[in-house]
């Protein structure tokens, strides 16, 4: 077997690559996670509120969720349109 020289232009190569790679992987489907539901730590963390917030959106029926045992879950499309239509143009 014979040996392979690397250089410095074939490691720059194949880290822009790899680069691309993990890009396309972290924005699977325009940016969307790599889940469709999400579990209540997971929205609360993506949208930086507490557990009560959280409560709160289920309680009021501002955000859907599907209970399976005793797991709540949401549809991260759900979580997409609510931000949606809670979105506050700026008036200035």
């Amino acid at each position: 077997m014979g040996a392979s020289i690397v250089t410095t232009e074939d490691l720059m190569e194949f880290k822009l690559e790899l680069l691309d790679d993990i890009k396309q992987l972290l924005q699977n489907h325009n940016g969307h996670p790599l889940k469709k539901w999400l579990k209540s730590p997971e929205v609360m963390k993506l949208l930086g509120i507490s557990s009560g917030t959280l409560q709160n959106l289920r309680i009021n029926g501002t955000l859907p969720y599907t209970k399976v045992g005793g797991t709540l879950y949401y549809d991260y499309e759900d979580i997409a349109q609510l931000m949606e239509n809670n979105k506050v143009a700026n008036t200035f």
